[in-house]
């Protein structure tokens, strides 16, 4: 790899839940970064992608964060949104990537040369940067979200589906950040 190559890893975060944007973010790591410990975001602790994202943002040649809003995801649904936050991801990057690197099966629509690599994000050190940053961004925007709608428990669950969200959601109702095209949130504004 050449200085002038720069290989780009892109991931999303926040697919699956009812509330929330969805985040993505993109990373260059570089040819002389190498960062001990990158995984999957999933199969981290909260404290080392905590750890891990502060080291990605401190030594990685370029990084970005986007996000697709709330009112986005009803509009286009939840994969195109996720798309698009990928996009913009990219978009924001101070470096032009030569090659991105997607994790899963699908791609934004893009102006670089773009490889789909499915579990990318436990096999490429740029897509698992990129899923601890997306992860870690989405996490801390749910925290700040629980200070809206603390009666939800977004801090613990994150916006997902757990036996209390939709407790909360029978008892408190539908909130603005909730995801009114997804099925457990339509069937509940029906009611």
């Amino acid at each position: 790899m050449t200085e002038t190559t720069w290989i780009c890893g892109v991931d999303e975060a926040g697919r699956g839940p009812l509330a929330g944007p969805v985040f993505a973010a993109c990373v260059i790591l570089g040819s002389n970064c190498a960062i001990t410990g990158l995984a999957d975001s999933k199969k981290l602790s909260e404290r080392k992608r905590t750890l891990l994202a502060e080291c990605i943002t401190r030594h990685a040649k370029a990084w970005s964060i986007a996000f697709a809003s709330v009112a986005e995801i009803d509009q286009m649904n939840i994969l195109q949104a996720s798309l698009l936050a990928m996009k913009r991801a990219v978009e924001k990057l101070p470096l032009a990537p030569s090659l991105v690197l997607v994790d899963g099966n699908q791609s934004p629509q893009l102006h670089y040369p773009v490889k789909t690599i499915v579990k990318g994000d436990s096999l490429v050190p740029e897509i698992s940067a990129a899923s601890i940053l997306a992860k870690t961004a989405r996490d801390a925007e749910m925290l700040r979200l629980h200070q809206c709608y603390p009666a939800y428990g977004l801090d613990r669950h994150k916006g997902y589906p757990t036996k209390a969200h939709m407790q909360a959601l029978r008892q408190y109702g539908i909130t603005e950040i909730h995801r009114r095209s997804f099925a457990p949130i339509s069937a509940l504004a029906t009611k």
